[in-house]
């Protein structure tokens, strides 16, 4: 039966016209559009919240508002195509700046990484952007250091690698920044802190710059730890004279103050500190002496710096000179007596005194004291000897040991 019907060539006809039928049924179906879209074949996805994406020279320029920041995509075409489309994540919503500079600007939005068989629509269609210029200012780097060191130690002036950095702002906030700072804690260090910190701009309210670009980030910080310690004048101690006919001409030291490491009620009570002894009767000859002398440890300090100090001293032959009229100083009376000098009846001496020729042309009878020393005496005539208080460098001439006689007598009443 169905060969005889396969040898008719119009059954063969009628079938191959139901295949043909069958065919364009399902190639119609595939080109068909969901419900809804009139068969037409396209339809329609929406995506909410895409971000839009600035294109522009972020080294020069800095994106102040972006308005809206985000935009709704239409995207039609047929289901194939669509489907493919929203697979992919290389989609954007692009704002090209390139040909725009500072100020406000309206600019339309262009989507890309879409496919040409796609079709897309942006709502809404333009942004307004707002656009500032960036502007660089170089800064100090400031380092604040938090914690306590360990018991008796102290934290010291703290060393920053690169000391200065580059930092980039809108212009309209370059003004602002007060200070670029570093925070390194020294918490119970005993030894020296070295730390790489990051860095941090402030503006002038204290707060935080988080706009602000810092070139470089991070520095490399040292923090010396360190007994505490004081800067004072160093004091040499003179002793003796040169000999008879020489004089100091002039004393120079390489250090005239000494930093002093140690406790610090005993560093409270320092003016200066002592240094080494030097001994002028020992320089005997006309020449300049060069000295290096070790800067002695005192009363539980535990460093120096310098730990010495050079000393130049130049012997030069001595001259001689005569003041005249100096007045004696009476010191160490009781203000229920009456005292005065009764020989000389002037109470004044002349005295020759001797130096170096530059500073004994500067001496006056002024500059110099002669002192009669009178405590716990009782009333009465008393001989004591003159004590004179010389400028530096200058002696007394030879032979002139002085006396002199005050009188002691109680006040009447």
């Amino acid at each position: 039966m169905m060969d005889r019907w396969l040898r008719n060539t119009n059954v063969v006809k009628v079938i191959a016209l139901i295949i043909g039928i069958l065919l364009w049924a399902v190639v119609h179906m595939e080109d068909s559009s969901l419900p809804g879209t009139g068969g037409t074949g396209v339809r329609e996805e929406k995506i909410s919240n895409v971000s839009v994406t600035p294109k522009y020279d972020s080294n020069q320029f800095y994106i102040e508002s972006i308005d809206p920041a985000q935009v709704v995509l239409t995207i039609s075409g047929k289901d194939a195509a669509l489907k493919k489309a929203l697979s992919t994540s290389n989609y954007s919503v692009e704002l090209d700046l390139t040909k725009y500079g500072k100020g406000e600007h309206i600019l339309t939005l262009t989507p890309v990484g879409f496919p040409n068989n796609v079709t897309v629509k942006v709502a809404p269609a333009t942004a307004k952007v707002v656009i500032d210029e960036k502007s660089n200012k170089q800064m100090p780097v400031t380092v604040n250091v938090t914690g306590i060191p360990a018991v008796g130690l102290k934290a010291g002036q703290p060393i920053v690698k690169p000391n200065k950095v580059t930092v980039t702002l809108p212009s309209g906030s370059i003004d602002s920044i007060e200070s670029v700072r570093a925070d390194v804690s020294v918490e119970k260090a005993q030894s020296p802190v070295s730390s790489k910190a990051r860095l941090v701009a402030y503006d002038k309210d204290g707060k935080i710059m988080e706009m602000a670009a810092i070139n470089p980030a991070v520095v490399e910080v040292e923090v010396p730890i360190t007994s505490p310690f004081t800067s004072v004048p160093l004091q040499l101690k003179l002793v003796g004279e040169p000999p008879r006919g020489l004089s100091v001409g002039s004393l120079q030291q390489n250090a005239d103050k000494v930093t002093v490491y140690g406790p610090q009620d005993v560093l409270n009570r320092l003016e200066y500190y002592e240094g080494p002894s030097v001994n002028l009767g020992d320089l005997k000859e006309e020449k300049e002496y060069t000295l290096t002398l070790d800067i002695p440890l005192r009363n539980k300090v535990t460093q120096l710096d310098p730990a010495k100090v050079e000393v130049k001293i130049n012997i030069v032959p001595s001259v001689t000179k005569t003041l005249e009229q100096i007045p004696l100083s009476i010191v160490g009376q009781n203000d229920g007596f009456n005292t005065k000098v009764a020989v000389p009846e002037n109470g004044k001496i002349n005295l020759v005194v001797e130096g170096a020729q530059a500073l004994l042309d500067k001496v006056k009878a002024a500059d110099v004291q002669a002192i009669l020393d009178v405590s716990n005496l009782p009333p009465g005539r008393h001989e004591l000897p003159v004590v004179f208080n010389l400028p530096t460098f200058i002696k007394k001439g030879p032979q002139q040991d002085f006396k002199a006689t005050v009188e002691i007598s109680a006040k009447q009443q």
